[in-house]
C-alpha cells in the first residue's frame, strides 16, 4: 500500500507513526514544504523571553530519525500544488531546485496546517515584519530582537497575548495593537476588561480600535499606520489569525475558511483521501457542528486517528469541546465550550452565571480570586460553556468542566463530582460547585 502524507509535522507525523507501526506493508512516503519535521508551535513564543533556549529545542523528532529508524520516506522541501483524485496523484515542485515531482497513493493524508494571516495592506513587504509559526520564522525573528527597542504586535488573541508577554520579558518595549473594542474577544465582555487592566500594569499600550491600514519606512519598518494615527516602532509581530493551507486542494468539500470537511474516521468528501489537523474540520460535540479550532493537541489526536484507519482500523475522532488555556503574566486565561455569541449563533436560550470564587481554601494563605463566567441551557440544563479568568487553578476547573461537557453532564450534576479537596488546592465547595450550589434547581 502506498501512502503519501502531504505535511510533516504534528497530525503528519502522528498519522505516520500509526502506519508503520500497525502496516508493515505500508509505504509511506512524506512531503514537507519546508526542512522541519514534528516541532512544538505553541513553544514558538517562548524563545523570545529564552524559556525555550533555542527554536530547536522544541524539535521531537528531526527528519533523519524518521527515515533511519522508523523507514519512512521523509522528503524536505517538496511543495505540493495540486492533487489529481481520479488518478491518484500528488504533484508539486521542489522548492530549492524547482523541480516537479509526482507520486502515486492509494491513501492519501491531508496535513498541511494553516499559516498566519498577513493582511494586504501597504508596505507590507518592509523587512522587520514578522509572524510566528514556523522555526525558520522564529530564526529571522531572533536575529532582529537585539537590535531594537520597540515592538508593535498586531491582534489581540491567543498568539497576540503570548508574544506580548514574552517580547515585554526580554525588556522591550510593546505596543499591542488590536481591531476590536476588546483583548482575547473570544472570551464574553465580562472577563476581558481583567486582560485590559494586566497588559496596562505590566507596561504594555494597549490601542483598541485601531485598524491597521499600513506601514511605513524604506526597507526596514519604522512606523505602523492605523486609521487613527502613525505609530513609530522598530519590529512589528502580526497576530491576527490563521488560514487552513488547503488552496491546492481541489473539488473537496470545504467549510467557509477553506478548512477540508471530515467524517469521523478521519475521511474528506473524496475516496481515499483524508485530512487532520489545522486543515481540517473538527467536530464540536457541544453545537453538533463541523467547527474550526486549530490547537495542537486536537491535531496529534486527528493524525492518531487518520493513521489508524490507513493503517486498516476502525477508529472514530469523538471531538472537540472547544479548550483552551492562556498564560499572560500572572493571568492564566481558560476557555471550554461556547461563548455567549456562539450560543446566540445556535439561537440557543442560555442562562449566564458570573462568580467571583476562590482558588484554594479562603483562610489559607495567598489565596487568589479567580472570575468564573457559566453558560447553561435554560431547557434541558445541559452545560454550555465556561470562562475563567484567574491566578492560580484554573487549569483544574477548566479540564473538569472540559470532561462535564463531553459527558453532556447537566449544571446540576456537577454538585455531584467527587473532586480533591485539601485547603491548599480548594475550598470545600468548589469554585466550579459553587454555581449550581447557589443557583441550581431544588427537586
Amino acid at each position: 500500500m502506498k501512502v503519501v502524507i502531504i505535511g510533516g509535522d504534528a497530525a503528519g507525523m502522528s498519522a505516520a507513526m500509526e502506519i508503520v507501526r500497525n502496516n508493515k506493508a505500508a509505504h509511506v512516503v512524506v512531503l514537507e514544504k519546508g526542512e522541519v519535521y514534528s516541532y512544538g508551535q505553541c513553544g514558538l513564543p517562548y524563545v523570545i523571553n529564552g524559556k525555550v533556549p533555542h527554536p530547536e529545542d522544541l524539535i521531537a523528532r528531526d527528519v533523519e530519525e524518521f527515515r533511519s529508524k522508523y523507514g519512512i520516506d521523509a522528503r524536505i522541501f517538496h511543495e505540493v500544488t495540486a492533487v489529481d483524485t481520479k488518478l491518484q496523484k500528488v504533484s508539486g515542485i521542489d522548492v530549492n531546485s524547482k523541480e516537479p515531482f509526482e507520486f502515486i497513493y492509494d491513501k492519501l493524508l491531508i496535513a498541511t496546517g494553516a499559516s498566519p494571516t498577513m493582511p494586504k495592506i501597504e508596505n507590507a513587504h518592509l523587512k522587520g515584519i514578522h509572524t510566528v509559526k514556523t522555526i525558520p520564522q522564529m530564526n529571522e525573528l531572533m536575529e532582529q530582537l537585539p537590535n531594537v527597542k520597540h515592538v508593535t504586535v498586531i491582534g489581540g488573541g491567543y498568539i497576540g497575548l503570548e508574544v506580548v508577554e514574552t517580547v515585554r520579558e526580554r525588556g522591550l518595549d510593546v505596543r499591542l495593537i488590536q481591531r476590536g473594542s476588546t483583548l482575547m474577544s473570544i472570551l464574553d465582555t465580562q472577563l476581558t476588561d481583567i486582560i485590559y487592566e494586566e497588559a496596562v500594569k505590566n507596561g504594555v499600550e494597549v490601542l483598541l480600535n485601531e485598524d491597521t491600514v499600513g506601514y511605513e519606512g524604506t526597507e526596514f519598518v519604522e512606523a505602523v499606520r492605523t486609521n487613527s494615527g502613525v505609530h513609530k516602532t522598530d519590529l512589528v509581530i502580526v497576530a491576527t489569525g490563521v488560514r487552513p493551507n488547503t488552496q491546492f486542494a481541489q473539488g473537496f468539500a470545504k467549510l467557509e475558511n477553506g478548512a477540508l470537511i471530515v467524517n469521523e474516521k478521519m475521511e474528506t468528501s473524496i475516496a481515499n483521501v483524508y485530512a487532520a489537523g489545522d486543515c481540517a474540520s473538527h467536530f464540536n460535540r457541544v453545537n453538533q457542528k463541523d467547527d474550526y479550532l486549530p490547537l495542537g493537541t486536537t491535531a496529534n489526536k486527528q493524525g492518531r486517528i487518520a493513521g489508524l484507519n490507513i493503517a486498516g482500523f476502525n477508529q472514530k475522532f469523538r471531538g472537540i469541546v472547544g479548550t483552551s488555556i492562556l498564560k499572560f503574566f500572572d493571568l492564566h486565561i481558560g476557555m471550554t465550550g461556547l461563548n455567549n455569541e456562539a450560543a446566540d449563533r445556535l439561537n440557543a436560550l442560555v442562562e449566564a452565571y458570573v462568580m467571583e470564587v476562590n482558588d484554594i481554601a479562603s483562610y489559607y494563605p495567598n489565596v487568589q480570586p479567580m472570575k468564573l463566567r457559566m453558560l447553561v441551557e435554560q431547557q434541558s440544563r445541559k452545560l454550555v460553556g465556561l470562562q475563567i479568568v484567574g491566578k492560580h487553578g484554573v487549569d483544574k476547573r477548566i479540564d473538569v468542566f472540559a470532561t462535564a461537557l463531553y459527558n453532556e453532564m447537566t449544571f446540576e450534576e456537577l454538585l455531584d463530582l467527587d473532586l480533591a479537596y485539601a485547603p491548599p488546592f480548594s475550598g470545600v465547595w468548589d469554585g466550579i460547585m459553587q454555581a449550581p450550589k447557589r443557583y441550581g434547581k431544588k427537586e
